[in-house]
């Protein structure tokens, strides 16, 4: 138990504004009762930084109204945070900014993130389901913090009025490299129109301390009702909250994404099924359905062994087909493509050394969940 007291903190010194900023900075001193020695401090004082700055009093976002909340974002240099808060000589730690903030006009949404010992697979790096589990944390942390987030899980609250919530249709990520344990990794994510009814969200993950980018995904997302299960136009309702936030940028060039059709596998042609695989209750999200990263970790139980011990998965697009509940048995599919190496210095530029074809489907009526493709590169190679 953590021992309690009463104690006092005294300010020093007035609060004193920051230029061109609705900020005030002061220091203040933490003095323990005397009748106690329980508490040990590494430091008697600190500062308080202030604001002034309600979030009522903001309602446009990138020249446009908005119903949303406010906060002051500072900008960041190696691993502290500078303005204005460096400006007041007040130093905050790298930890400071884990929970993610605005950058570029709030047009696009950074967070970071520490590769944790649980996140990592048997070669201490970061498997795919990580990647995928961050981006999708990244995302709606993206809406919270715009202010928009209704009751639902990343729906808005146009979208929470009429019962409507974000559903995923495709996503492809491409993996440079993967992180290792106690690695920082930095991700910015922003949405865009995609058609008329859909929208699309990317990603970039760099090394935090290299700024090197090894990831990059692109996403299509839809609305759907959550009582009926049907796909939905988006309201104009919705569309006016999202359209403040549309970044006119690509994570992956045209050029390079994944835009191909995945073949359809059967019975006769997949090389390999792995049958009986049985979603638990904890694979289900806030939606009532399972979430969709959960599939990956399926989807590889018919990749042969071999090639997940010594092949790094570096591409993977999945198109997501129909909902899956806890009730339900699974069947993940493989077969292999020909697909050979080109000759090349380059680990990053070559062609995959490997690709499959995959297919998750109930095992009842064998009706589709998740077509998806994957490209491997070898680990020996890479090394080499």
């Amino acid at each position: 138990m953590a021992a309690t007291c009463n104690a006092i903190v005294h300010i020093q010194e007035p609060f004193c504004k920051v230029e061109k900023k609705n900020l005030g900075v002061t220091k203040a001193v933490f003095y323990p009762p005397r009748n106690t020695n329980s508490i040990k401090l590494k430091k008697r004082s600190f500062y308080v930084v202030a604001s002034g700055t309600s979030p009522l009093n903001v309602d446009t976002i990138n020249g446009r109204k908005v119903n949303g909340t406010y906060v002051e974002e500072p900008a960041i240099i190696g691993n502290k945070i500078s303005e204005p808060h460096k400006e007041s000589g007040v130093d905050v730690p790298l930890h400071a900014i884990l929970l993610g903030r605005f950058v570029e006009e709030r047009f696009l949404y950074r967070q970071t993130f520490i590769i944790r010992s649980y996140e990592i697979g048997p070669d201490k790096t970061a498997t795919m389901e990580t990647l995928m589990n961050l981006l999708q944390e990244t995302a709606l942390n993206h809406v919270t913090s715009s202010g928009l987030a209704g009751n639902g899980f990343g729906a808005t609250r146009e979208m929470s009025l009429r019962k409507l919530i974000w559903v995923v249709t495709r996503i492809h990520i491409q993996v440079q490299r993967y992180s290792s344990w106690g690695d920082v990794v930095e991700i910015d994510t922003w949405v865009d129109a995609a058609g008329k009814n859909g929208m699309r969200r990317d990603w970039i993950i760099r090394d935090y301390h290299t700024q090197e980018i090894i990831t990059r995904a692109s996403s299509t997302w839809v609305i759907m009702n959550q009582e009926t299960r049907r796909l939905s136009k988006i309201p104009e309702q919705v569309r006016e909250e999202v359209i403040p936030f549309y970044l006119n940028r690509l994570a992956i060039a045209p050029e390079k994404n994944d835009n191909e059709k995945i073949d359809k596998l059967t019975d006769k042609t997949a090389e390999r099924i792995r049958s009986g695989l049985a979603p638990r209750w904890s694979d289900m999200d806030a939606n009532q359905h399972v979430n969709n990263v959960k599939y990956i970790g399926w989807i590889l139980e018919s990749v042969p062994i071999n090639v997940l011990e010594n092949y790094d998965l570096t591409s993977m697009t999945l198109e997501y087909r129909r909902e899956c509940r806890q009730s339900n048995l699974l069947e993940s599919l493989t077969t292999s493509s020909e697909t050979l190496a080109e000759d090349s210095n380059s680990y990053n530029n070559r062609r995959p050394d490997l690709e499959f074809t995959h297919l998750l489907r109930m095992l009842a009526d064998k009706a589709e969940i998740v077509r998806a493709r994957t490209k491997w590169h070898s680990k020996k190679k890479q090394q080499e």
